[in-house]
């Protein structure tokens, strides 16, 4: 019993000899075949770690409160959905007056965005002292490129080229040889307004009498009006905003009074195809879009971007861009065509709109 006892156990010992032999023989066998689950296993711990990082945090910083400036609306909606797309945690900070936007500055700053933008020549100066404190932070800025600072991108717009076409289309649609615009500011930033509007003007229309009155801000609806009552008493049959909120006044008193006006940044035209028969087109959503898109993406520089006609920055309804509204008989399908060929020319440099903020 016992020897059959001992022959047991032993041809026990020598099947797991075996069968340890035969483990470590495929575990050895191939060398590749040894390597590449510990690979892929690195891979996947890298992926899970990846995943559990936090998001990259962008913050769009206001210097005024967006309230029913489309201008600010439109960016506040581009940089939301680029937040979306590419996967970024985005915030937006409105600033009820130049003190409380440093101050959103600096909370940005103190909060530790990835990417901190903000917009208009009513940051400049803040920016500037804000970046400059912090040059291991990143900064964005739209619609000014007077920002001139190592960490700071500045992203501006040829607003002339799309002015042009507007001031051209006034000349060619006026019937009283009179035509004005009721303007904010009178700043570099809104010369490329009022000068772009005047070269496209005189090219269409050389007698042509162009009237400019500036409201002195750029939420007043009250004043807006009154001064483009004003106009209209001089003669202008066709009176184009430029005055951001300020453009409500104007629309109204075009309804009240029955001449033509125009409007900015986004299309104006539905509000009241009868009387705003004309929109100067703004892309600020698609710009702040494209910031945040060059971020996530790795592509994000520290330099002076310019978007214009080619690059569909800037435009004009009926002209480059598709509207839901009817075209007025006051400007006519025949000046459209004009000015498709103008927005052509201008596209292929055959045709140069100088920058007025730029004399």
């Amino acid at each position: 019993m016992k020897k059959q006892l001992l022959v047991i156990v032993s041809l026990l010992l020598v099947a797991v000899m075996v069968a340890a032999c035969g483990g470590n023989s495929g575990g050895n066998t191939p060398s590749n075949g040894g390597n590449t689950p510990n690979n892929s296993g690195a891979a996947e711990g890298n992926n899970n770690g990846d995943d559990s990082k936090p998001k990259q945090r962008a913050v769009l910083v206001l210097p005024e409160e967006i309230g029913v400036n489309p201008f600010f609306q439109l960016m506040d909606e581009g940089f939301k959905r680029g937040g979306e797309e590419f996967g970024l945690e985005v915030k937006t900070i409105e600033s009820s007056d130049p003190a409380a936007f440093e101050q959103n500055l600096r909370a940005a700053v103190a909060e530790n965005y990835d990417l901190i933008v903000t917009a208009t020549f009513q940051a400049e100066d803040a920016l500037n002292k804000v970046s400059q404190e912090n040059p291991d932070k990143t900064f964005a800025i739209i619609d000014t490129v007077a920002v001139k600072q190592p960490n700071v991108r500045s992203v501006g717009f040829r607003e002339y080229e799309a002015a042009y076409l507007m001031g051209a289309a006034a000349g060619l649609s006026t019937k009283t040889n009179t035509v004005g615009a009721v303007v904010a500011m009178d700043t570099p930033l809104l010369k490329k307004y009022t000068g772009g509007f005047e070269q496209g003007l005189k090219a269409t229309n050389p007698d042509a009498k162009f009237l400019v009155n500036y409201v002195g801000g750029f939420t007043d609806p009250a004043q807006a009006k009154e001064l483009a009552l004003q106009q209209h008493s001089q003669g202008a049959d066709f009176i184009a905003g430029m005055a951001a909120v300020g453009d409500e006044g104007v629309f109204e008193a075009a309804k009240e009074q029955g001449f033509y006006t125009a409007g900015q940044d986004t299309d104006r035209t539905v509000k009241d195809p009868e009387h705003i028969v004309l929109a100067q087109l703004k892309g600020t959503d698609a710009v702040a879009y494209e910031t945040l898109k060059s971020f996530a993406e790795g592509n994000f520089s520290f330099d002076t971007v310019e978007y214009g006609l080619a690059e569909g920055g800037v435009g004009l309804t009926f002209v480059t861009h598709d509207t839901e509204s009817p075209l007025s008989d006051f400007i006519g399908q025949a000046t459209i065509d004009q000015l498709k060929e103008m927005a052509e020319k201008i596209k292929s440099g055959e045709l140069v709109v100088e920058n007025p903020s730029a004399q």
